[in-house]
């Protein structure tokens, strides 16, 4: 006896993979996943919650009459050296889950022109990042003040040109960061290994070049991902760092190169 296949409903209107609805999808499963929860409500937490520590330990040395070395807006900053870590790894996280999983094959099959998913992830992981880093890095630079406004040197406003430019260019950078490990991963498509090259980017490469010659240093160090990136939001420069302008330039040609590889490999690599 033969089994008979059900007919399957019709749809009312023919189905279409459009970008829209690649971007929802997308977002659906960013959105629904505990790891993107967690590490988000960790970066926030750590932008805001962190620099306290730093601010009341320079209101103690400051009653004390011991000398403070902390530079304006130091204080309120610190939190954003230490989120960039988490927001790297859930970058990475964003599309190398889905390759250890293997549901990567299912979004292909519905998206057989790949690179529409890269785009998506893309933006939807942007779009969050910037979103939650703007509010957390004012209330963090508001709650440092409120509690350093009786010292002097480390009393600023955000009515000031640079220290607007600092505030609001600090969350952009982690931003960078983590599209820029977004598509660390989709190249190398392994968390761990996606994870480890962007920390022997940002924070091996750096110090390694202190073995060369001085001016090599100076010529080479300021180029580096880790501190192009700092001199978007440092509120002084040197001779040996770029302008906020150069440092966001290269930080986003980093960023457009990494993807461009990645762009290239998805279309051309098997699942």
């Amino acid at each position: 006896m033969s089994a008979v296949t059900p007919a399957l409903p019709k749809l009312d209107a023919p189905g279409r993979v459009t970008f829209p609805r690649v971007l929802l999808a997308e977002w659906t499963k960013f959105r629904t996943v505990r790891s993107t929860k967690w590490s988000l409500g960790v970066a926030t937490f750590l932008v805001v919650a962190f620099p306290l520590v730093p601010a009341f330990v320079t209101l103690h040395h400051w009653h004390a009459h011991e000398r403070i070395d902390a530079a304006p807006l130091d204080i309120a900053l610190v939190g954003v050296q230490i989120a960039q870590l988490v927001v790297a790894v859930l970058g990475v996280l964003t599309i190398t889950s889905e390759y250890s999983t293997g549901s990567i094959r299912s979004t292909f099959t519905a998206v057989p022109k790949r690179l529409p998913v890269l785009w998506a992830k893309l933006i939807d992981y942007a779009f969050v990042s910037i979103a939650l880093m703007v509010p957390a890095m004012l209330v963090s630079f508001f709650e440092t003040q409120a509690i350093v406004s009786d010292i002097p040197k480390e009393h600023v406003s955000l009515a000031t040109a640079s220290i607007a430019r600092c505030v609001f260019m600090a969350p952009l950078y982690v931003t960078l960061v983590g599209v820029f490990a977004l598509a660390l991963g989709a190249i190398i498509r392994n968390t761990a290994g996606g994870i480890a090259a962007y920390v022997g980017l940002f924070f091996v490469l750096t110090p390694l070049i202190h073995v060369l010659p001085n001016n090599w240093q100076n010529m080479i160090g300021k180029y580096l991902p880790f501190n192009a990136g700092e001199s978007m939001f440092a509120l002084t420069h040197g001779s040996d760092t770029l302008s906020p302008l150069g440092g966001g330039v290269v930080m986003v040609v980093y960023c457009a190169v990494a993807i461009a590889i990645a762009a290239v490999l998805l279309r051309r690599r098997d699942v």
